[in-house]
């Protein structure tokens, strides 16, 4: 297979992986905690996760891996990890040639930080950053929340954390360049104009056409499939905010990304099959694909387990990182 056709990472053994690993080679890994927690410590960074997009299809596994490796032009990465008092400072850290790959591990405080303020971060949009933020298997979080936390694992020293970002800052050769790249196959349906007066991931009010109401309520009494997500337009493209729950008896809506009064939100139109969708918008083969991720609820609500989505391999993970935090979003990164 020549460059231009490469793809993304791969799901390997735990065996594999672990050799990977000590050749020295820089890489990204998704995997459950139990798979993550045999791994040797190394030049990686890694999340945890069970569900994936391969070779195979959609799939969730518990004893394999996803291994993400570097250009292979690239050096060694830059190994950070970052807490919510200086997550701030992620796009600052990054090289003057090259992109950053981000982990962050949902539910936590640092996820929460920069889903509200990455926008505003320091030299945020002047190099790419990409990246997930780490999950758990639904059944685990389900039936032993308390003992499945999200966590992100830094394999310098091979700590796992609940409240801790890790980062790998790329540099490549002076002649190439890396570019972000999502594909949302939603766009704003021809329903109301939303808008939110407060910027959160917890909602209680909208502006509905200009009309204040409860969210929770407009919700329920309108039959809104909430398996679509809100979209806004952010500076030209389309960005998706999903809904988590919604609780009619506190009036609450609680959101995997946040929304901003700033913006105009509408509910998205459906989509009739979700991986001929995303077969239908597969870039070609022209420039690397250094990485790639997809969403857990494309995953669930597409019913992908399974199905193909195109040589887009990666982590179906709890929300996805092109610059800010988006949702229900394949993001991939291109070196060409």
């Amino acid at each position: 297979m020549n460059r231009t056709a490469k793809v993304p990472g791969r799901l390997v053994s735990i065996e594999e992986a672990s050799r990977i690993i000590q050749a020295g080679r820089g890489v990204s890994i998704a995997g459950d905690e139990a798979a993550l927690r045999q791994l040797p410590k190394g030049l990686w960074i890694g999340g945890t996760i069970p569900y994936f997009m391969s070779d195979q299809g959609g799939l969730s596994c518990r004893d394999r891996v996803f291994v993400n490796e570097l250009p292979a032009a690239s050096g060694a990465p830059g190994m950070c990890t970052y807490d919510v008092s200086n997550i701030d400072s992620v796009c600052m850290d990054a090289p003057a040639n090259g992109f950053s790959v981000l982990i962050v591990p949902a539910f936590s405080e640092i996820h929460q930080r920069f889903a509200h303020d990455a926008p505003e971060f320091d030299g945020m949009y002047m190099q790419p950053l990409v990246g997930w933020v780490a999950g758990a298997h639904l059944d685990d979080l389900a039936n032993s929340p308390a003992a499945s936390k999200p966590k992100t694992v830094f394999g310098p020293t091979g700590e796992f954390n609940e409240d801790l970002a890790v980062a790998m800052h790329v540099e490549i050769a002076a002649d190439r360049a890396a570019s972000i790249e999502i594909i949302n196959l939603f766009e704003p349906g021809n329903g109301p104009t939303l808008r939110f007066h407060d910027s959160g991931f917890v909602v209680k009010d909208v502006e509905v056409d200009g009309q204040l109401t409860n969210f929770a309520h407009y919700l329920k009494e309108h039959k809104i499939d909430t398996r679509l997500p809100l979209v806004a337009d952010y500076c030209g493209a389309f960005i998706n905010v999903s809904v988590q729950a919604v609780d009619v008896d506190k009036g609450e809506v609680k959101l995997y990304a946040p929304v901003f009064p700033e913006l105009q939100y509408h509910i998205a139109n459906p989509v009739p099959s979700y991986a001929e969708a995303f077969q239908q918008v597969m870039p070609g083969d022209d420039g690397e694909i250094a990485f790639c991720c997809n969403c857990i609820l494309n995953y669930l609500y597409g019913e992908l387990e399974g199905q193909q989505t195109g040589r887009m391999h990666g982590p179906m993970t709890f929300g996805e990182i092109a610059y800010q935090l988006v949702n229900q979003t394949l993001v991939y990164l291109r070196v060409s």
